[in-house]
């Protein structure tokens, strides 16, 4: 077992890292595909784009409409995927011993994310984790959304921690922007939504791990 903790909290990105949302969100984008009479895309090639939201999904599909184009897929797409929310959404492989070690060692630990509380809290109800997240930020709970520091530092104070108290995982280059921003040490969830085009050893992260269990030697001494 650990000796002790070296951070008070351990702050997470959603999709992606906390929780693995590609293949619900992949099935509403291939649903208004064939709404719009277009060919669905391989999961293979919408799970890297994930993390990037609606209008990242929107654009890979759909290139770059007009706006009031591009609006009405953005609202039927979420339209689509707050029907269907959690039908194969699940905590990553890892993470259910962990949160429990942290809650043994008396961390706290929380969810920052972009996603709108709209959709967040019902997803984080239906997967029975909102009674055991100290706190959760949505990408409208602040005036400001990541690569911004003020979700991160917003979820600090809700903790009443000081970021440096706090360690920030997530999967996208805007996640580890957030942290370093907010003065908080950053993790980069190499088990996420990272394409093969991205460059996360140019983040300027603390680390990138491979597996949520990975998190513990950051964590505890």
């Amino acid at each position: 077992m650990p000796a002790r903790p070296r951070k008070q909290a351990l702050l997470l990105d959603l999709d992606g890292t906390l929780l693995d949302t590609a293949a619900d969100m992949a099935a509403a984008l291939n649903a208004l595909l064939v709404e719009e009479r277009r060919e669905p895309l391989p999961f293979t090639q919408i799970r890297p784009v994930v993390s990037h939201g609606s209008s990242g999904l929107i654009r890979l599909a759909f290139g770059t409409p007009n706006d009031d184009e591009r609006q009405r897929l953005v609202n039927r797409f979420l339209a689509l995927y707050s029907d269907a929310l959690a039908i194969h959404t699940q905590l990553f492989a890892g993470f259910t011993p962990l949160l429990q070690q942290l809650r043994d060692y008396g961390l706290q630990w929380g969810i920052v994310t972009n996603k709108p509380a709209w959709l967040t809290d019902p997803l984080v109800m239906t997967l029975g984790i909102h009674t055991q997240a100290d706190c959760v930020v949505s990408g409208d709970t602040t005036a400001e959304k990541k690569p911004h520091p003020l979700p991160l530092l917003h979820a600090a104070e809700l903790l009443k921690l000081s970021p440096a108290d706090c360690l920030y995982v997530g999967d996208a280059e805007r996640d580890i922007q957030s942290a370093r921003a907010a003065g908080m040490q950053s993790l980069i969830a190499m088990w996420g939504y990272i394409a093969d085009t991205d460059t996360p050893h140019t983040w300027q992260a603390d680390g990138m791990i491979e597996l949520p269990e990975h998190l513990q030697r950051w964590l505890f001494e």
